[in-house]
């Protein structure tokens, strides 16, 4: 088999795998794990993926690894640099797989990353970021030479990594330490938005993300911090934290992350309950930390809660929690925007009708307590009320009126069936 048919997936700088194309089927993936890895832990744990438990069989890692790369006009963008047909997720990974979601990397056989590594960053002055910044429309995630990086998803964005006081741009895997994204031309103030969002699930504990907002090239751009990575106190990343998102998790692909939207199939919070109920080391507080999740969405009103946006962490053990929140933007603010929930909750749709009473319903769907939904959401909603009353993002801005508003209908509105 030709070399550039074989690589290696790397997790926490140990080979784990071995990913082949499938001789047959040449857009499908063929994932099989090193016999020490099969050792070493019980079957059917997850180690790369929960739709890719520990086995001895050969197993279809193609939807796991197309949910590492870009969609749509960006992916086509980075396989035209690659020079590779938008399909071929095994090439797009090979050539783009040194720094990329979660904890895993791909190399070649016979490379070895804690050996063979070429990390660079190129420093970015506020002028270069400015260019960069205007130009990510037509060059997605600032790719140039030495790029060899991919992160899911369809908006403007790229990565950085923090070098003192500077930023730059990482290349030869250079592991990054934050996302940058610009706001939108069409939707100004979403980014700003967002990172509101993003406070309150931190002062709600629903994430552990920092985010702020600074202005590069004459657009708001929001500055995320990777919740994947592990840095010192100087700076440097020393660790990555594996994650895959519920369209991994479940084996399906991105084009699939909506629910019933844009051609349904996609995740449901049941399927993502079901998961925490098999593989987490806490399923009923996992599934409590669902209902608050599901409260927080149904509160900011982000129709954008889709299968690619819900994430697991994976431990080394091979148990899985609810990732920090993340790409949380209340959608509802923009009249243009759904207003419709990406997952239905409770068999509701449109956020204007979900109460506690929903939650509650969608607990049932679980097989989990609706009274320990109930005070999961419960709290949700009044640790959000109180992150407006404290000031935690502008009291008079229109997501605080939405909060206020919003939390006040869920928690009041009953409908008997608790």
């Amino acid at each position: 088999m030709a070399e550039a048919d074989r690589l290696i997936a790397w997790l926490h700088n140990e080979p784990i795998a071995q990913l082949t194309r499938n001789k047959r089927q040449r857009d499908r993936i063929d994932l099989h794990y090193d016999v020490a890895v099969n050792e070493a832990l019980p079957f059917n744990t997850p180690v790369l993926s929960c739709s890719l438990t520990l086995s001895r069989n050969r197993l279809d890692a193609t939807a796991f690894v197309d949910g590492l790369l870009p969609e749509g006009d960006f992916r086509r963008y980075l396989a035209e640099r690659a020079r590779l047909p938008a399909h071929d997720s095994f090439g797009l990974i090979a050539h783009y797989g040194r720094d990329i979601a979660g904890a895993v990397q791909f190399f070649p056989a016979g490379q070895d990353p804690t050996v063979d590594a070429h990390w660079s960053a190129e420093t970015l002055d506020d002028h270069d970021l400015d260019e960069i910044v205007v130009g990510l429309p037509s060059n997605p995630l600032a790719i140039v030479d030495g790029s060899e990086l991919s992160l899911a998803g369809l908006q403007n964005k790229m990565l950085l990594v923090r070098l003192d006081q500077r930023w730059g741009r990482p290349l030869g895997g250079q592991p990054s330490t934050h996302i940058l994204k610009r706001d939108h031309s069409d939707y100004r103030g979403i980014v700003a938005a967002e990172c509101e969002a993003l406070a309150i699930a931190r002062h709600a504990g629903l994430t552990t993300i920092d985010a702020w907002i600074e202005p590069h090239g004459g657009f708001d751009c929001l500055i995320l911090e990777r919740f994947d990575r592990i840095v010192d106190e100087s700076g440097t990343v020393v660790g990555r934290v594996h994650q895959e998102d519920s369209c991994q998790a479940l084996g399906l692909p991105a084009t699939q992350k909506y629910e019933i939207h844009h051609g349904g199939g996609g995740p449901e919070l049941s399927q993502i309950a079901s998961l925490l109920d098999r593989y987490a080391a806490d399923p009923l507080g996992q599934l409590d930390r669902l209902a608050a999740v599901a409260t927080y969405t149904i509160i900011i009103g982000n129709a954008h809660a889709h299968g690619k946006n819900t994430a697991f962490l994976l431990s080394r053990d091979g148990t899985i929690e609810l990732a920090p929140l993340y790409d949380t933007v209340p959608t509802v603010l923009w009249p243009t925007l759904r207003r419709e929930a990406a997952m239905t909750i409770g068999g509701a749709v449109g956020f204007d009708s979900m109460n506690l009473a929903t939650v509650e319903r969608e607990a049932r769907l679980w097989q989990h307590s609706p009274v320990s939904a109930r005070a999961a959401a419960t709290r949700c909603a009044e640790v959000m009320r109180d992150a407006i009353q404290h000031s935690v993002i502008d009291p008079d801005g229109a997501l605080a009126k939405r909060v206020m508003s919003a939390s006040e209908t869920f928690l009041a509105t009953d409908d008997g069936s608790s």
